[in-house]
Order: C-alpha cells, then structure tokens, then sequence
C-alpha cells in the first residue's frame, strides 16, 4: 500500500514530488501560497486562512508520507532569509 498523501481540495496547489534518503517513495509538495490563496477563495481573511494553514495544515502529521510545503521566493529572497538562521 502507497505511503503517498495528498491533501484534498488543493489539487491546484500541488507543485510535485520530493525526494529523501532512505524513502522509498517519494512525498507530495504544494504551494502554501496557492493554498493560502484556496482557503480565501472559500471565505476566509488572509489571516484566518494563514492561521488555518499553520495549526491544520502544515500542523497535521500524518505519517512519513506527510507532504511538504513550499514557500515561494525568489533565490535572492531564499538567501537573504537563510542568513537570519546562521547561528
């Protein structure tokens, strides 16, 4: 049986296939842009649908096969914000 989730409703969101060491299948990946953009197509505030995301969207495991999430950006926007994790 296929560890593959993928989350319903956001079909439009889905960007692909990622792929870890030692799994043997690979795992979904959506734009969390496009998912916050569906959730306000439904009714909701950007921030309701932001809050929607994070507690249970991005917050539910379901397992090894729990999707990933994409924040969109540039590389030049990747890079400034990988320099704020340097420790």
């Amino acid at each position: 049986m296929s560890n593959i989730v993928f989350c319903d409703g956001h079909d439009n969101a889905f960007v692909g296939f990622v792929w870890r060491f030692g799994c043997k299948e690979p795992i979904t990946a959506y734009s969390q842009k496009k998912i916050i953009e569906n959730l306000m197509a439904d009714g909701m505030t950007f921030d309701e649908a932001q809050e929607y995301f994070d507690y249970n969207i991005i917050g539910a495991w379901v397992g090894s096969g729990t999707p990933v999430f994409i924040e969109d950006m540039s590389i030049e926007e990747a890079k400034e914000r990988a320099e704020e994790y340097e420790v």
